[in-house]
């Protein structure tokens, strides 16, 4: 057990190291924020009831789907895949490392956004905090299960930025943060719905415990989960 913290303390260090990924993580997620959000609540007041949401939304976006399946896929798509095997460590360990150090930090920069919005913009503090912090951690959960699975199936970096740019900007322009998804096509909304973002939103916005919302990202998380596991195990047979 006190091997496994200390891998997970090992990939925190890591990665408030690595420029990419605290990039990802923080800078640019906290820059958006600061910039947009006043941006969002001059043009369109009513947005301060949702900007913690949608703002956090952005930031988690952004660092599970951009940021997190990079030091997976340089884990598993280098010698250091080896290394591992020579020295019979799981090869699940990297993936559990870097899935737990993400959420730290996405969960951090989230957090900041909560106690930030109201002071910066006025922005409404959900009414049940304690369930918004646990819709918020639930959310974090199926964005990273995404990039996990991305960053084992993609060893090639430039590709695996690529891909995950499919994934990060509908997740965004159909998730209901940047503009009311009434107003998107029937088509594109209900495309829309493929993404975590736009359950997350929702769930978010209500948070409470709703069941509808909160079964698709459950079903998200599984597939992605037993999808990594076989992956992982495909990783190794080679």
């Amino acid at each position: 057990m006190e091997a496994f913290l200390y891998g997970i303390l090992l990939q925190w260090k890591l990665d408030l190291r690595n420029k990419g990924i605290l990039l990802t993580y923080y800078v640019v997620p906290l820059i958006f924020f600061g910039f947009m959000g006043g941006i969002f609540t001059s043009i369109t007041p009513d947005t301060k009831s949702t900007l913690i949401q949608s703002m956090s939304i952005f930031g988690v976006t952004m660092g599970a789907i951009l940021g997190s399946p990079i030091p997976i896929s340089e884990t598993y798509g280098s010698e250091l895949k080896k290394s591992y095997q020579v020295g019979r460590i799981p090869l699940s360990i990297p993936i559990i490392n870097n899935f737990i150090s993400a959420f730290v930090h996405l969960f951090i920069m989230s957090t900041i956004i909560y106690f930030v919005a109201p002071a910066a913009f006025h922005a409404a503090v959900p009414k049940n905090s304690a369930m918004y912090f646990i819709m918020l951690a639930i959310f974090i959960v199926t964005s990273l299960s995404i990039g996990a699975i991305l960053g084992l199936t993609i060893k090639a970096t430039s590709k695996l930025t690529m891909v995950s740019q499919f994934i990060f900007l509908p997740s965004l322009m159909l998730s209901g943060i940047m503009f009311p998804t009434k107003i998107l096509p029937k088509q594109l909304a209900a495309f829309g719905k493929i993404f975590p973002a736009t359950w997350g939103f929702e769930m978010m916005k209500e948070a409470n415990m709703n069941f509808n919302l909160l079964l698709p990202l459950l079903v998200i998380i599984i597939i992605c989960g037993c999808a990594s596991a076989l992956r992982i195990k495909k990783l190794r047979i080679d």
